[in-house]
């Protein structure tokens, strides 16, 4: 076929045009692949602090644990003041049940010395014969008026005294009733507030599982899933300077101590506490870092005006971010056995640096300062 001049200039134009994308199917294109050259490029978010990988579940679960744990924590309480009550309650009773038995004693020797007394008229009266007889034949009336006065007169005390401690052993009875019904019905409820304190402890020891669940995915990741912010209800703020890092715990390995899980000797102070133990900052400070992964499993360092460094690891959830100011006693974290743990529990350094290697005995620090352990 034979083509023109303006033909054969026209053809390359043509097979350009051809070969180019409408501009919809370009924009649409290019769209797609924006975020793929992102990752590819590290837009992500990077290992380390506020990097969320944790499922949505994980603040839940941290405001559930917080939230068992404090109705676990009123339970106990309530618990053991009904248990108190209930002792005292059954003490009282018991106290009751002994002054009516000497009550009871006290009316039988009464009883006793009435019926003596009046064996002893009987006796002294001559068989039966009447007082007017008596008179005429006595050698001495008024000897003898003046006894039987005395006889009634000891008469009429021993039946007054007899008829108080009866009025008393009334009293007591019913009191002893009534302190008795008192003690049982604490005893029961003190059964429910047991069976109550029960089902909480078991919801709690099941969150707790769930949030170590999730802590350990997030230091599998190497990332941690942030501040889970939980309100401090009924938490008055402390006037100390320096408090322990638990409220409630057992002492276990302590600092300088040999281990087949340590490189050398340990590094700081553990906390024998359940999972899901809030955790609270000794003193004022800012938040130098919050970590995930390694063998310190999720930790919180807090940087302190004193130019101290304090260290919380093992934890299962955090609750503030990096570079957060906090105060003294905050809740920073909840307690649990991620990382190189063998069990729930905090692992507490003091550090001269926020590195680890600078870590120096906690227990005559926090004595100094009053908070000794």
């Amino acid at each position: 076929m034979h083509l023109g001049p303006c033909q054969r200039l026209l053809v390359p134009v043509m097979c350009v045009l051809l070969c180019l994308p409408a501009p919809a199917a370009a924009a649409t294109a290019a769209f797609a692949a924006a975020p793929a050259h992102a990752a590819a490029a590290g837009g992500g978010p990077a290992p380390g602090v506020g990097a969320g990988v944790a499922s949505s579940d994980g603040p839940a679960i941290a405001a559930e644990v917080a939230r068992l744990y404090e109705q676990a924590a009123r339970a106990a309480e309530t618990y053991e003041q009904g248990r108190r009550a209930a002792r005292e309650q059954q003490a009282k009773a018991m106290r009751l049940e002994r002054l009516l038995a000497a009550e009871r004693r006290e009316i039988k020797r009464l009883r006793g010395d009435v019926g003596r007394v009046a064996r002893a008229q009987y006796r002294a009266g001559g068989g039966g014969i009447a007082y007017t007889a008596k008179l005429l034949l006595a050698d001495d009336p008024e000897e003898l008026m003046d006894g039987h006065r005395l006889a009634w007169q000891a008469e009429l005390a021993v039946s007054r005294m007899l008829d108080r401690a009866e009025r008393a052993e009334r009293r007591l009875v019913k009191d002893e009733q009534l302190a008795k019904a008192a003690w049982h019905d604490l005893d029961a409820r003190t059964q429910r507030l047991a069976s109550i304190k029960r089902a909480i402890t078991a919801k709690l020891e099941n969150a707790r599982w769930k949030l170590q669940g999730e802590a350990e995915r997030s230091v599998a990741a190497g990332r941690c899933a942030g501040a889970v912010r939980l309100e401090e209800k009924g938490r008055s703020s402390t006037t100390r300077a320096w408090v322990t890092p638990v409220e409630e715990y057992e002492l276990s390995a302590g600092f300088g101590g040999e281990g087949a899980r340590w490189k050398s000797r340990h590094t700081g102070q553990d906390f024998a506490v359940d999972i899901g133990t809030p955790v609270r900052a000794i003193g004022e400070g800012r938040v130098v870092s919050v970590s995930c992964g390694g063998g310190f499993g999720i930790e919180v360092v807090i940087g302190h005006p004193d130019g101290y460094y304090s260290q919380y690891a093992h934890l299962a959830g955090v609750m503030v971010d990096q570079g957060e100011l906090v105060r003294t006693g905050q809740w920073i974290g909840q307690a649990g056995t991620t990382g190189n743990s063998s069990g729930p529990h905090l692992h507490f350094e003091v550090r001269l640096t926020p590195h680890l290697g600078s870590g120096i005995d906690p227990a005559p620090w926090m004595r100094e300062r009053g908070a000794g352990f």
